[in-house]
């Protein structure tokens, strides 16, 4: 079985980017919506994706950007992936990654009452818009943007659409490795989850939810033939 990704999202600081990357990350996130605690400027980002190695993927979130938004802050901030948590719509979040000339991830955010048909249903309507569509990340529905900090019903995900999804919600050193072990998504995604304060990440909690990931890994290389109950 493939390893599971790992993102870690909302970084502000030097130190932070260097604990992503020294326990193992596969990506790292910055947050360009202006009312989050997380925020940071185009300027700001360069600063620290200027810290990456190779092979470590710089990803942007946006909350409902004008294509124009986004395009200018890719030109400023070389990051390599958009991850779209507004309003937008698929065709939206297509025009903006032409724009900025970068594959995107939609977020979906799901509800008590969301079905399997609707998630598979979305990511279908997503694929159609555009050929920079990189894939679904699911996260928890609440009245806000950019990040809920809670877990849904992770049955709720079809087994056809996990392999190929990425986890988010409410995702913390506690309850990652049953979630990977539960759903078998392709890569996970935290923020609050290895925070000692908004925006201020904690290196121990950074290394040990990436060990908690590789611990379900494990699992799966031991039991090739589990499946994901969903």
């Amino acid at each position: 079985m493939p390893r599971t990704r790992i993102k870690i999202c909302g970084l502000t600081r030097e130190e932070d980017v260097q604990a992503a990357v020294a326990a193992g990350a596969d990506a790292v996130g910055f947050v360009f919506y202006e009312k989050s605690p997380r925020y940071v400027t185009p300027a700001r980002a360069a600063e620290l994706i200027a810290l990456l190695p190779p092979y470590v993927t710089p990803v942007g979130l946006f909350v409902n950007h004008t294509a124009q938004q986004v395009a200018d802050t890719v030109a400023v901030a070389p990051i390599s992936l958009l991850q779209f948590h507004g309003d937008e719509t698929a065709q939206q979040c297509a025009e903006a990654a032409r724009a900025a000339g970068r594959a995107f991830v939609r977020v979906f955010r799901v509800k008590p009452d969301t079905s399997g048909a609707e998630l598979l249903e979305y990511e279908r309507l997503c694929r159609a818009s555009s050929g920079l569509f990189s894939g679904l990340l699911l996260d928890t529905f609440v009245d806000a943007y950019g990040g809920a900090g809670k877990v849904f019903d992770w049955s709720l995900i079809p087994k056809d659409l996990a392999h190929r999804a990425v986890l988010s919600g409410g995702l913390s050193v506690q309850n990652v490795t049953g979630a990977v072990a539960s759903v078998r998504p392709y890569a996970v995604d935290v923020s609050s989850g290895v925070e000692r304060a908004k925006g201020i990440k904690d290196a121990r909690l950074i290394a040990e939810f990436i060990r908690g990931v590789r611990a379900a890994d494990a699992t799966f290389e031991k039991d090739p033939h589990h499946e994901n109950p969903g």
